[in-house]
C-alpha cells in the first residue's frame, strides 16, 4: 500500500435515482486507554478472523434527500495532542440550486436541514483530496463528509510510517470529536450526530475496521471499507452496525480473499460489491458503480431509506464491473 491511491476526477451528474449518481447529547465511543500494538500489515494477504452468522442492523425507517445539492467545502485544524495535527477537510450539503457536477464551493453556507456524518479515511501516501470525486457524490446526495490527512501516513508524510495506521483510529474518533464540539458553527448545526458512519480505503480501510473492532466507537452506525482488511486480526465488536466491503478481484496489495474473509466475520448486516478484474486502486471503469452503490448504502443506512436498499443490484450492475453480495 505504499503507491499513491489516486481517484479518478470524474464528473457526475446532477440528478440522484438508481440510474444516476447523486455533542453533547453522542455517547462516547468505547475505545482502548492504550494504543495496541502489532504488524498492521500482517493481514494483507489473508485474515484469520472467523465467519459469523448476520444480527440485521435496524434503522428507523425514513427517506433520504430526493433532491441534488450543491456542494461546499470548508478545511478545519484538528489535532489529537501536540504531534499529531489532522488537517481535515469537509464536504457538505450547501444552500442553493444543484449545479450539473458536484464540484464544490469553498466556505458555502449549508444547507438547511440535519445531515449524516461520514468520516473517511485516506489510504497510504494519499489524501483527503485524492478522493474528491467520490466524496462530493456523498456530499451531493445529503452527508456531511470529512476527511482528515494522517500525519504518517499522508503523502509526502515527512516522517512517513505504515505502522502508524495503528494509531489512526484514535485519530479518527479525535476528529470526530472536534468537529462535534464547533458549537456555533453553522456547519456544526445541520451534523445530526445520532447518524454517524466511518469510511476508507486501503489504509484507510483497516482504520475504519479498527473502529469496529479493536478500538469501537459505538457511535457508527455503518461503515464502508475499500480494498481493505482486519485491524490485527480482531474481531468485530459492539452494537449492531451495517458494513459494506469493496474490493477487486486483481487486488496485489490487499488480497481480495482477505478483504472476502474480512466481509464474512461482519456479525451484522453486511453487503460486498466485488469488482471483477479490479485492482487496488479505485479506476475510471468501477467508479460509476462504485459510486452508485456507496451512496444507495448510505442511504439506507444513515437515513433508513428502505427503497435505497432495493436499488443496490442496479447500482452495482452499472457499467458490468461489479458483483453484489448481500445480507442486508
Amino acid at each position: 500500500m505504499r503507491r499513491r491511491t489516486l481517484l479518478f476526477s470524474l464528473v457526475a451528474a446532477t440528478g440522484l435515482s438508481a440510474c444516476s449518481p447523486s455533542d453533547e447529547a453522542a455517547p462516547k465511543p468505547a475505545t482502548s486507554s492504550s494504543a495496541p500494538t502489532g504488524d498492521i500489515m500482517a493481514s494483507n494477504e489473508s485474515s484469520s478472523l472467523e465467519p459469523q452468522n448476520v444480527t440485521r442492523y435496524e434503522f428507523p425507517a425514513g427517506s433520504a434527500p430526493a433532491a441534488a445539492f450543491p456542494v461546499g467545502r470548508r478545511d478545519f485544524t484538528f489535532a489529537r495532542g501536540t504531534d499529531r495535527p489532522l488537517p481535515t477537510r469537509v464536504w457538505y450539503p450547501a444552500a442553493g440550486v444543484a449545479p450539473a457536477s458536484p464540484a464544490p464551493t469553498d466556505n458555502a453556507a449549508p444547507a438547511a436541514g440535519k445531515f449524516p456524518l461520514i468520516l473517511f479515511s485516506h489510504g497510504l501516501t494519499s489524501v483527503p483530496e485524492d478522493f474528491a470525486a467520490l466524496l462530493s457524490r456523498w456530499a451531493q446526495a445529503g452527508f456531511v463528509v470529512a476527511g482528515a490527512a494522517y500525519p504518517h501516513t499522508k503523502y509526502e508524510a515527512p516522517a512517513f510510517d505504515e505502522n502508524d495506521v495503528i494509531n489512526q483510529p484514535a485519530d479518527a474518533v479525535a476528529v470526530i470529536d472536534q468537529l462535534l464540539a464547533q458549537n456555533g458553527d453553522p456547519l456544526r448545526a445541520v451534523i445530526d450526530d445520532t447518524r454517524i458512519a466511518a469510511a476508507g480505503h486501503s489504509g484507510g480501510a483497516i482504520t475504519t475496521i479498527g473502529l469496529f473492532s479493536a478500538q469501537r466507537d459505538t457511535r457508527l452506525k455503518a461503515g464502508l471499507a475499500i480494498a481493505g482488511t482486519d485491524f490485527l486480526s480482531t474481531p468485530f465488536t459492539g452494537p449492531t452496525s451495517a458494513m459494506l466491503f469493496v474490493h477487486g478481484t486483481d487486488d496485489d496489495t490487499v488480497k481480495y480473499e482477505a478483504g472476502r474473509t474480512v466481509y464474512e466475520a461482519v456479525p451484522w448486516s453486511r453487503a460486498m460489491l466485488t469488482i471483477e478484474g479490479g485492482g487496488h486502486v479505485i479506476e475510471d471503469s468501477s467508479f460509476e458503480a462504485i459510486a452508485r452503490t456507496t451512496t444507495e448504502f448510505w442511504r439506507w443506512s444513515l437515513y433508513g431509506d428502505n427503497n435505497a436498499r432495493n436499488r443496490l443490484p442496479a447500482a452495482a450492475a452499472v457499467g458490468g464491473v461489479g458483483r453484489l453480495d448481500q445480507e442486508l
